[in-house]
């Protein structure tokens, strides 16, 4: 960009900071250099002198200089038409604030060393910059289900807000092994990162320990098989890692088809089952009006478990948790 301009500062955008507001629109610039046009007052905000951490509101105008440009897109990290169709085919909801996708067990929610297929990657579909969701949950790889996320940077702001907190209802199917009893509760148990044999995994924690977390899950049962196999509803209260899978495991009923939080008898009961965890339904305020309530259709790795133990979906209340809810 080799002229001037003036740009003016969406509502959407009312509170971000300058330098994020840049990155948005030019990536390929860094810290430094936003932070040099700032510095030298080639940026300025409302025609003053800003820092990269001033605070914009909706409607300022922002005045941009000539930027470098921006390099060649690498082609390795760009989309192929079935990869865009393949994003645009896991949508359960999308408006101008919020796309909700029904994520595919065995997909990440993020990259890493050694993941390159991830559904961070798969949001180019939508656009770069600006026109890009953004993230503001997580969901683990082998669990399917609703994953929601902002489409604007204040969207994004108000649904991250809702999660932290803890204003989300957050149901999730699972089949255990055995028969949870109670079949239904509230199981507050800290819990804390430890390495375990050659492995890292989430474990039940002292409260006294100080790197231990607060760690709550309501539970309700919602079908049983047998003396084999419990439908649960779980309610995480809170979103520390592993969560479900390590409360299920304490209570002496891990989830099935987990290789990880497992017990000899469940990885037999599991069989070639995948993990039995599913993000059914999800309920939380909108970020520009009303309520959202957004339900996933079943997985085919859940799907594989009803038809061993003989559930039906259909007989599932959508709102098992309504009478106990605090």
């Amino acid at each position: 960009m080799r002229e001037v301009r003036t740009l003016y500062v969406d509502a959407g955008e009312d509170g971000v900071r300058l330098d994020r507001w840049f990155k948005r629109r030019w990536p390929h610039l860094n810290h430094i250099q936003i932070q040099k046009l700032t510095r030298s007052g080639q940026i300025r905000v409302d025609g003053g002198r800003a820092k990269p951490d001033t605070r914009l509101a909706a409607g300022s105008q922002v005045r941009v200089p000539p930027l470098p440009e921006a390099p060649e897109p690498r082609e390795k990290g760009s989309l192929d038409p079935r990869e865009v169709a393949f994003a645009k085919s896991l949508v359960l909801y999308e408006d101008e604030d919020v796309l909700a996708l029904n994520k595919p067990a065995g997909l990440a929610v993020q990259g890493g060393t050694k993941t390159v297929k991830h559904i961070d990657r798969l949001l180019s579909a939508w656009g770069e910059g600006l026109q890009r969701p953004r993230l503001v949950h997580r969901l683990d790889r082998d669990t399917s289900g609703v994953l929601v996320l902002g489409k604007s940077p204040a969207a994004a702001a108000k649904l991250s807000g809702a999660f932290a907190k803890r204003r989300a209802q957050k149901t999730y199917w699972a089949l255990v092994a055995g028969l949870p009893k109670p079949g239904e509760g509230v199981l507050e148990l800290p819990l804390i990162k430890r390495g375990v044999g050659d492995r890292e995994m989430v474990v039940p924690a002292d409260p006294k320990d100080p790197d231990a977390e607060t760690a709550e899950t309501e539970f309700v049962t919602l079908s049983r098989a047998a003396d084999k196999a419990a439908w649960m509803a779980l309610w995480p209260h809170t979103g520390r890692t592993h969560q479900l899978r390590a409360h299920m495991l304490a209570m002496g009923h891990p989830i099935l088809g987990d290789p990880k939080y497992a017990t000899d008898a469940s990885r037999e009961l599991s069989g070639e089952l995948k993990l039995q965890l599913h993000a059914r339904r999800l309920v939380l305020a909108h970020p520009s009006r009303g309520q959202l309530i957004l339900e996933a259709p079943i997985s085919r790795e859940l799907a594989a478990g009803f038809e061993r133990f003989g559930f039906d979906q259909h007989e599932a209340d959508p709102e098992p948790f309504r009478k106990g809810r605090r």
